[in-house]
């Protein structure tokens, strides 16, 4: 978002012209009209995935404005991985009482998402193998506030370490301020890809 707000689609497009694959990660979330003219200004070759907050409607408004291209793919945010249940139950006026989990939401909500017809979900914590168990291949998860092992978790209320998320059955995993802020982050990076390798090579019918 903050990229994005800078140099906004021509660093896309310059990302694109370099050979790179795109993930806008706005998390869009406004009325019908607005999402499908936004979503038809960015659905340019090159933009694999974009994500979106909102409802059923704004799913649906996304899709429209994709148009007959098959990508981005619509990842629909389930709750930020800086909530957990009590920001959830504050977020809908819920007394802390109440008889529900922020990982009973997420599947809840998945389920909507994938009726709604976008391809994956963003998911963190403990809500990605619940999905992968209850939704199988048919959803891509896509798996914020990762955190190499013994690392700060910041902001991030319900995250997972590299070789968790993959284990949990995470496709793909957003990490940001564990290589951005790192002081050597080259070196960070290399040794994230090689947790996320080892867990593959012992996760049960996963690739890398």
């Amino acid at each position: 978002m903050q990229l994005f707000v800078g140099p906004g689609m021509s660093f896309v497009e310059e990302l694109i012209g370099a050979g790179k694959k795109v993930f806008l990660d706005l998390k869009i979330d406004d009325t019908p009209r607005t999402v499908a003219a936004a979503v038809r200004q960015a659905a340019i070759d090159g933009v694999e995935f974009f994500t979106l907050q909102g409802n059923r409607d704004t799913a649906i408004a996304a899709i429209d404005g994709r148009g007959s291209r098959t990508t981005p793919k619509f990842l629909q945010i389930t709750f930020l991985s800086s909530w957990d249940t009590g920001d959830l139950k504050a977020y809908v006026g819920l007394p802390e009482s109440a008889d529900i989990t922020i990982d009973q939401a997420v599947l809840n909500r998945t389920r909507t998402i994938l009726g709604s017809g976008c391809e994956g979900v963003i998911a963190s914590g403990n809500s990605v193998g619940e999905i992968r168990e209850a939704y199988g291949e048919k959803v891509l998860i896509v798996t914020p506030g990762i955190r190499p092992g013994g690392a700060a978790t910041d902001d991030h209320k319900r995250s997972l370490t590299p070789r968790e998320a993959i284990l949990s059955g995470s496709d793909y995993l957003v990490v940001g301020r564990p290589i951005r802020n790192a002081a050597e982050p080259a070196q960070t990076a290399r040794a994230i890809i090689a947790d996320i390798e080892a867990a593959l090579r012992d996760a049960p019918g996963r690739a890398a």
